[in-house]
C-alpha cells in the first residue's frame, strides 16, 4: 500500500491533487488509517495512470470520470486506445518537428523550400482546431457541428481541403505587394472565407475573431512567422475591408 505522498512521489502528481480527485471521487483510496491516513494499492496505480492518458489527451475530468466509471471499461482496450492515440501525436510532433528542421535550414540559406512546404508539418486536426477555436468565441453548438461536420469527410476529401488551404495561403502571400484592398487580395479573403466552410460557417464577425487570434494567439503568431511575418496583419487589414464592404454576408 502507499501513502498519499508515496502516490504522489510514484506518478509525480501533487498531493492536492491527489486529495481533489478523492474529494470528486475520481480516485478514491482503497482504506483511510484510523490517523486519516489515506492508502492506495496496484488498483490505485492502474487506475492513476489512466486518469493521467486521458488528461494528456485533453480529456476534462468530468469526462473521464464518465468513462472509468462505466461497467463494460476495461484497461488493456484503454491503453491500446491511448497507445494509437499517443502514436498518431508523436508521427505529428515528427512532421511539425521536421518542418521546424527544413525551415531553419531555409532560413539559413542551406535549403530550397517552397511556400507549400512551409505547410507540411500542420495536419488535419490542428487545422480543424484552428477552425473551431474561433467559433467557440461565439457559440458552441457550431464547434461541435464543426466536429462533426470534418468527420465526415473521406481521408481523400480531406486531404484536398487542406492542399486547397495551402494554396489560398500562398496566393495571399503573392498579394500583399499590391496591398489588403486589391483586387487579388480580396479574391484571396473570399476565397479563404468560402474554405472556412468545409468547417463552419463564419459571418463577419467570426472572420474578423479569426484574423484577431492569428495576430495575437501565440501558436497562430508562430506559425504565419514561418510563412511570412506580416502575412498575419496582411490578412487582418484585408478581412476588415471585406467585411465593411459586405462581402462576407454574400453566398
Amino acid at each position: 500500500m502507499y501513502t498519499v505522498k508515496q502516490l504522489s512521489d510514484l506518478a509525480g502528481v501533487s498531493i492536492r491533487t491527489l486529495h481533489y480527485y478523492d474529494e470528486i471521487g475520481l480516485l478514491k483510496p482503497e482504506s483511510v488509517g484510523a490517523n486519516l491516513y489515506r492508502h492506495y494499492g496496484d488498483e490505485s496505480l492502474l487506475k492513476l495512470q489512466q486518469i493521467l492518458f486521458y488528461r494528456e489527451l485533453g480529456l476534462s475530468l468530468e469526462a473521464i470520470q464518465e468513462i472509468i466509471t462505466r461497467p463494460d471499461f476495461d484497461v488493456l482496450t484503454a491503453l491500446e486506445s491511448h497507445r494509437q492515440a499517443l502514436q498518431v501525436r508523436r508521427e505529428r510532433l515528427d512532421r511539425l518537428i521536421q518542418t521546424v528542421d527544413d525551415t531553419l535550414l531555409h532560413l539559413k540559406g542551406k535549403k530550397e523550400m517552397s511556400k507549400r512546404q512551409l505547410f507540411a508539418g500542420f495536419t488535419e486536426e490542428q487545422q480543424e482546431q484552428y477552425a473551431k477555436e474561433a467559433s467557440e468565441r461565439y457559440d458552441p453548438e457550431t464547434v461541435k457541428a464543426s466536429n462533426k461536420k470534418w468527420k465526415q469527410y473521406p481521408p481523400e476529401k480531406k486531404q484536398a481541403i487542406l492542399a486547397e488551404g495551402n494554396a489560398i495561403y500562398e496566393d495571399l502571400l503573392a498579394a500583399m505587394p499590391k496591398g489588403p484592398a486589391s483586387s487579388e487580395a480580396q479574391a484571396g479573403i473570399d476565397a479563404w472565407r468560402r474554405h472556412l466552410e468545409y468547417f463552419w460557417v463564419p459571418n463577419d464577425q467570426q472572420l474578423l475573431g479569426l484574423v484577431e487570434l492569428y495576430n495575437t494567439d501565440p501558436r497562430f503568431v508562430a506559425n504565419f512567422k514561418k510563412i511570412d511575418p506580416h502575412l498575419g496583419a496582411f490578412m487582418q487589414a484585408a478581412v476588415k475591408i471585406y467585411a465593411e464592404n459586405g462581402r462576407g454576408k454574400k453566398r
